[in-house]
């Protein structure tokens, strides 16, 4: 007899059902999100013929959490539903739409029961990708958080404070150590024209600057002195010490992404799939990280390169409808693969010359910016994939093979 378990997942409880190849309810039980909860979830499983030959296999709606982790730990199938298809399938069972945290355990498990070959089981990564996808993301959350910080500085500084945009409008701009050690020191226009040349000197020493010092303190000393609006003294004091708050912020996350990009670099390269990875033009040891995290080092998740582009969003989507046909960029994708592949994709334009020319042809056949990207970013994983499957680093002459012209001797 066939089984098959569904987990209602909640914050501190979860809500179990099993049921047979017939969808007739075997059990139901509400377990506590702890170290009980999952014994008594493994003897309920136990009780009805789960063995470690022939695991019982569970659907929950989540793909994280310990008590996920610890399924995937005892190698039973743990399938991750998505709660929008899981919505889907409770009109089937209740047309009154009504919803329970029963129903939805026994609606999850008659998923597994009707249509497993539909959905896909979490893959059996090693530890140490699982390791390096937490680092690797926490990594991008820390860039994504920096980015809102400085942009939040950067709006903040405009209201009252434009020398400052107009003296850290460099390549780093506001995230330049330099720009948030003398923002601290001066956060509002009057302190900063106080500033004399020997403590803006001493100010770039102490952000770790070492070269250029004199002529970037002429620099500052010169902008810090021009004629801008101001606001009233008491608004302007105020703000700049909203401008010391925000300062603090933006410090602590170039810091997080910082830390957390080292990690995930040195955990990277202790990986099997990091020479090969990395030998693929435009992706270094901290984007390769990001990759691996996504597309994970259990090879049999993808049985051929289709189902890696339609993860990453770079695979077109089709929509056809009697004689309406359309081909449209995919929406539904895995987010943080698909900004890697733009940043893969756009480094790699200057890196291979194959896919220099390959972008040329897409932008010279109609296609915009974006458009050529996401094709080449196509390209690119179509050979990832092959590589990764072969165990064979990346060549750029089987990669971009160019046709041969015809000989026109053999040809007459």
């Amino acid at each position: 007899m066939y089984v098959y378990c569904g987990i209602d997942w909640a914050s501190d409880h979860h809500d179990v059902a099993l049921v047979d190849q017939d969808g007739a309810l075997l059990a139901k039980a509400r377990i506590h999100d702890d170290s009980p909860g999952l014994q008594q979830l493994i003897d309920l499983l136990a009780a009805h013929g789960d063995t470690g030959e022939d695991p019982i296999p569970v659907a929950i709606e989540t793909s994280r959490g310990l008590l996920v982790a610890c399924l995937r730990a005892t190698g039973r199938p743990v399938y991750a539903i998505n709660p929008m298809a899981a919505a889907r399938y409770r009109d089937r069972h209740a047309v009154s739409r009504r919803k329970s945290d029963h129903l939805d355990a026994m609606v999850l498990a008659n998923i597994l029961r009707t249509d497993a070959a539909a959905h896909r089981q979490l893959p059996r990564d090693s530890e140490l990708a699982q390791a390096i996808a937490v680092l690797a993301r926490a990594q991008q959350d820390a860039v994504w958080d920096r980015t809102q910080a400085g942009n939040k500085l950067r709006s903040h500084l405009h209201e009252y404070f434009p020398a400052a945009l107009e003296a850290f409008s460099t390549r780093d701009g506001l995230c330049d150590p330099a720009a948030l050690v003398i923002l601290a020191a001066a956060p509002t226009p009057w302190q900063a024209t106080k500033l004399t040349r020997a403590q803006l000197r001493a100010l770039l020493k102490k952000a770790g600057r070492q070269r250029g010092i004199d002529t970037e303190t002429e620099r500052l000393h010169k902008i810090f002195r021009q004629s801008h609006m101001r606001q009233l003294p008491l608004v302007e004091d105020a703000m700049g010490r909203q401008t010391i708050t925000l300062v603090r912020k933006l410090e602590i996350a170039c810091t997080s992404a910082d830390d957390l990009a080292q990690a995930a670099v040195e955990s990277f390269e202790q990986h099997p799939d990091a020479q090969i990875i990395t030998s693929f033009p435009g992706l270094g040891s901290l984007t390769g990280a990001r990759v691996l995290a996504e597309i994970g080092d259990d090879r049999s998740r993808f049985t051929d390169a289709k189902g890696l582009k339609a993860l990453a969003g770079a695979a077109p989507v089709t929509r056809a409808s009697g004689k309406s046909v359309a081909v449209m960029a995919r929406r539904v994708k895995n987010q943080r693969l698909a900004a890697v592949g733009y940043v893969w994709a756009f480094a790699a334009l200057t890196a291979s010359p194959g896919a220099r020319a390959h972008y040329d042809r897409r932008r010279e056949a109609g296609d915009r910016h974006t458009a050529a990207q996401r094709n080449l970013f196509n390209r690119m994983l179509g050979c990832l994939h092959h590589c990764l499957t072969v165990r064979t680093v990346y060549d750029e002459a089987i990669a971009f093979l160019t046709p041969k012209a015809p000989n026109v001797a053999e040809a007459a």
